[in-house]
């Protein structure tokens, strides 16, 4: 007993010592007392290895690599960010927060951290699971990597269960002493701290992350349960619990201020010792963010103001033209090879006819390009003072590049397009896009197999990919039966997949990942989504009018039913299996009625009177349409209730809900 006090004291000194160095950067104990500590505990933990626990300081480098990481499901999706450019854009997205809510929030502006996006998960104090953030369902399990960055506490000052999002970084001194010592050693450098951030948490052995010293910064909670009520509450308490919070951040009421703020990081921004790559901007209170809601791959009450990318000078030495699975033809601009954010580039899209001629750009051009967002090449004009005599126009082709048939340009449309349905661009785009990894997830059919297939004729479209034989795929090169096993293995495993995935799959125009899960959830088949109205689908929060008109004209096609018909009859799996709603009674009180909640309620939350609502039979939509039964409207209801007014919709306060509600009790 006497030695487990002991270990309990040693670690709660040890952490004590590691949150004051590594978090608040000031030291109370010599280093040479912290390594005595430390010392201390590691024998002890030696000679009695019961006494040794997962949330041990000695326990933050494991001992054994891994095989491979883990793939772990979110429990909350980490959604992307939308981005503004400019002062206007910021004033017009706060205009639209005010619209929303019906006055002026409380907003948190705080740095972007340039590194890696994880999440943290806490179970009574203990850190218990790290996970990169992936394709924002679903991320790798990094935890021993994580567990070596000393500014994520192990255990906290509390015994709490929630879960933490954040930035792992790597400090700019890191970074210049890891590309000093890979320079030494004749190793490649890293291009910048995102990089060699993102590569040491994806090191199998926990042992090289160690010795990168990464560090990192928490910028948000999930599941409070109540803990607190706003994000920059939030952001104290996770400091109070001894996790790292970036001290930069500030409130404010006016856009003026947010810009304020910007523009003095944009000038501070070189101090920093880290690199940060713009602005996030939060509306506080998160009974506000909860009324604002999201998009299908954004939060309403969020955005990221992205600070000016860096610009260099190169030539257009050529423009190709390739078509995608959609038929839209996008031109591509080939450049003289050069540094651009830390990465060399060599192509840019130039994205259709009316962009070359707004930027009168010509082969041979000496242009400025930057990278958009710090990531994507994007050419933002020519030199026209620099031009000889000997560039060449850019002449857009009246036929598909890949089958010659005659491009359409739609009215009030930018791109052309190959409409033909047999263009073999586009069946090879279409094929690509269905087995890949966000899609249907069919390991070992990558490009190169998919080209081989398509190119030997053995797969016309993605119905043909569950017909294919064993004797065609072993005479095919570099197919052997290890190979042809695991991958009939793979396509058979795709037939089990929820229907979400199978929607995004189809390359419907406009449907991205998110989007289709929130169709797959309302519809739960694919008959159901095959026969939906545009106004069904714009009833789904997340859902708009281009995107549903989009839907429905696909399944418009008798080709894209047929194609639909070929896969159940495979096999494939055409429902959803995600966890279903509530459902009601045919006559329950609520049944086939349409409601949507909006505005702040005091006896529960928005969520909660929902569920409510679900489980009378309601159908709990996020926005108001003709489609729209019942608005409840709590209070500073903003424009959902005047439109609701406009059309006529029934409008209940929050009284009448909760009479309505204790009725049915």
């Amino acid at each position: 007993m006497e030695m487990a006090e002991r270990v309990e004291a040693l670690r709660q000194k040890l952490n004590q010592y590691g949150y004051e160095y590594y978090v608040l950067d000031r030291p109370s104990v010599p280093d040479a007392e912290y390594d005595r500590l430390m010392n201390e505990l590691i024998e002890i933990e030696t000679d009695y290895p019961e006494l040794r626990s997962p949330d041990s300081p000695t326990q933050r480098v494991g001992g054994v690599p891994l095989d491979a990481f883990v793939k772990v499901t979110h429990d909350t999706p980490m959604l992307s960010l939308g981005n503004v450019f400019s002062k206007e854009e910021l004033v017009e997205w706060v205009e639209r927060i005010e619209k929303d809510l019906g006055y002026s929030p409380l907003f948190v502006a705080e740095l972007k951290f340039d590194g890696l996006a994880v999440s943290l998960k806490y179970e009574e104090g203990r850190l218990v699971r790290g996970a990169t953030r992936g394709d924002g369902t679903t991320g790798e399990d990094i935890t021993q990597n994580l567990k070596t960055i000393r500014s994520i506490p192990l255990r906290l000052n509390e015994d709490v269960t929630f879960e933490v999002r954040g930035e792992a970084y790597m400090p700019k001194r890191s970074f210049e002493h890891l590309n000093d010592e890979r320079e030494r050693l004749g190793e490649p450098l890293f291009a910048n701290p995102r990089n060699a951030a993102a590569g040491s948490l994806r090191q199998l052995d926990s042992k090289i992350a160690a010795s990168r010293n990464l560090a990192f910064f928490a910028y948000g909670l999930v599941s409070t349960d109540d803990l607190v009520a706003s994000h920059d509450e939030s952001l104290e308490y996770l400091r109070r619990l001894g996790i790292a919070v970036s001290q930069e951040y500030t409130t404010c009421h006016m856009a003026d201020e947010l810009w304020d703020y910007i523009e003095t990081y944009v000038t501070k921004r070189s101090e920093l010792p880290y690199e940060i790559d713009g602005i996030v901007i939060k509306v506080a209170a998160y009974e506000e963010q909860e009324q604002l809601g999201f998009t299908a791959k954004s939060p309403r009450w969020a955005v990221a103001y992205k600070f000016p990318a860096e610009e260099v000078v190169t030539t257009i030495e050529d423009v190709d033209f390739s078509v995608g699975r959609t038929g839209k033809v996008t031109p591509r601009a080939r450049f003289a090879p050069v540094s651009v954010a830390g990465s060399t580039v060599t192509y840019a899209t130039l994205h259709n006819e009316d962009f070359i001629v707004e930027k009168d750009l010509h082969i041979g051009d000496r242009v400025v390009i930057k990278k958009a967002g710090d990531v994507i090449p994007a050419v933002v004009s020519a030199l026209v003072s620099e031009r000889t005599g000997e560039e060449t126009e850019i002449v857009f082709p009246t036929h598909c590049p890949a089958c010659e048939s005659e491009l359409v340009r739609l009215e009030g449309e930018a791109d052309h397009r190959c409409v033909n349905p047999e263009c073999p661009a586009q069946l090879l785009e279409g094929l690509i896009h269905f087995v890949s990894r966000p899609a249907m997830n069919i390991d070992g059919l990558g490009e190169k197999v998919i080209t081989q297939l398509h190119a030997s004729d053995l797969v016309h479209n993605v119905a043909d990919l569950y017909r294919l034989d064993r004797d065609a795929l072993l005479a095919l090169d570099r197919m052997g039966e290890t190979s042809v096993t695991n991958l009939l293995a793979a396509i058979e495993q795709s037939k089990q997949n929820s229907l979400e995935r199978v929607l995004f799959a189809l390359g419907i125009r406009l449907v991205g990942q998110k989007a289709a899960v929130l169709i797959a959830e309302r519809f739960e088949t694919m008959e159901a989504v095959m026969e939906a109205s545009v106004d069904e689908l714009t009833s789904i929060d997340g859902i708009g009018t281009k995107m549903a008109e989009s839907i429905v004209l696909y399944f418009e096609k008798p080709e894209a039913r047929d194609l639909v018909r070929d896969l159940g009859a495979a096999g494939v799996n055409l429902t959803f299996k995600g966890a279903k709603r509530p459902v009601a009674d045919a006559d329950a009180p609520l049944a086939g009625k349409t409601v949507v909640l909006t505005g702040k309620l005091h006896e529960m939350t928005r969520g909660e009177a929902g569920k409510k609502l679900e489980l009378l039979g309601a159908s709990v939509t996020g926005s108001v349409s003709k489609n729209t039964d019942l608005l409840v409207a709590g209070e500073k209801a903003g424009s959902k209730l005047t439109k609701a007014e406009s059309l006529g919709i029934e409008v209940w306060d929050e009284a009448a809900l909760l009479a309505f509600l204790a009725d049915q009790t």
